[in-house]
């Protein structure tokens, strides 16, 4: 197990330094002047080329690249001409809201989808299955964003039963309970599409390990029904399952950006959104750098997880 982990933390070091290259570039090809984007196109000649110096745009982009790599691996993303603080020290301000967005709605689709997918795959073309198939293709087809918007309007506004938005009320109580309240609705818009997937997958990997011998001869041996489903059926299946997981990780990460913004979630989605609008191309290529590598690191762990799981897969 221990060279497992290893091999897989050798293979993340150019998986990093690729997302870091990709990064990088593709902030900077954007068509247009940055300087210009962040002065407005009525700024003087010497603002301008102040701006440039600044941003480092009159280097040759592997001369940027490389100062901007150092400063990533000395733990300096630079510095946010906007708002004229460190990348960084806005980052960590916005990581825990995201945080907790993500891992919220990670932890309710992967609950919700699990249950149901065995729910389905136990009761297989019966009406269970037949709804619980109804409500995923439902899941689905719902934009994120479209799905937040009318929780809002139902719960928030039509109801006032939950609040339309932000972190904690400002006239509110605050703590936890607070909190709580308003992460309910971007939770449950976050969690939709994720939980629906995994609904299906689960369902799939439930119907294909029924189907095995060692589950035919449980139930020949008499155990019970409960047990068959939970530990020779579901543990089996769950190697499937998990690599699904991390992937939807990911998805609840980059899907934090639209939600956050429906929402005003005070996270770094809804960061980035604003410093894409005002072209702080320092601030979107930091905040880009880290989702990016939390979605790999995600991965990281998945791999390892399944690896425990199923012992052929550190084997091999």
């Amino acid at each position: 197990m221990t060279r497992f982990i290893l091999t897989r933390l050798a293979l993340l070091v150019p998986v990093l330094l690729g997302v870091t290259i990709i990064v990088f570039v593709v902030m900077w090809l954007v068509p247009g002047d940055p300087a210009t984007s962040i002065l407005g196109t009525f700024a003087t000649p010497e603002n301008l080329a102040k701006v440039r110096s600044e941003l480092g745009l009159n280097e040759a982009m592997p001369v940027r690249y490389a100062i901007w790599l150092t400063g990533v691996l000395h733990g300096d993303l630079g510095q946010s001409y906007i708002l004229h603080r460190p990348v960084l020290d806005e980052l960590l301000d916005r990581l825990v809201p995201t945080l907790l967005l993500a891992g919220a709605s990670l932890a309710l689709c992967s609950v919700v989808g699990i249950l149901l997918g065995i729910v389905a795959a136990i009761r297989q073309n019966a009406w269970p299955d037949r709804v619980i198939t109804l409500v995923v293709l439902l899941g689905v087809s719902t934009p994120s964003f479209w799905l937040g918007m009318l929780l809002i309007l139902w719960f928030a506004v039509r109801f006032a039963w939950l609040p339309a938005g932000g972190m904690q009320d400002m006239f509110g109580p605050g703590g936890p309970g607070e909190i709580a309240r308003h992460l309910i609705l971007p939770t449950l818009a976050l969690a939709a599409v994720p939980a629906a997937v995994l609904v299906r997958l689960t369902r799939t990997a439930m119907l294909e390990v029924m189907r095995q011998d060692y589950v035919r001869t449980a139930r020949a041996k008499g155990l019970r029904e409960g047990r068959v489903i939970l530990r020779h059926a579901f543990l089996n299946a769950l190697v499937n399952v998990v690599p699904i997981i991390g992937i939807e990780a990911g998805y609840v990460l980059g899907g934090a950006v639209y939600i956050e913004s429906v929402f005003q979630w005070p996270g770094i989605g809804r960061m980035l959104v604003n410093a894409i609008s005002t072209r702080d191309i320092i601030l979107v290529q930091g905040g880009v750098l880290i989702v990016a590598a939390a979605y790999v690191v995600i991965n990281l762990l998945t791999d390892i997880a399944q690896g425990v799981l199923d012992p052929r897969i550190r084997n091999a």
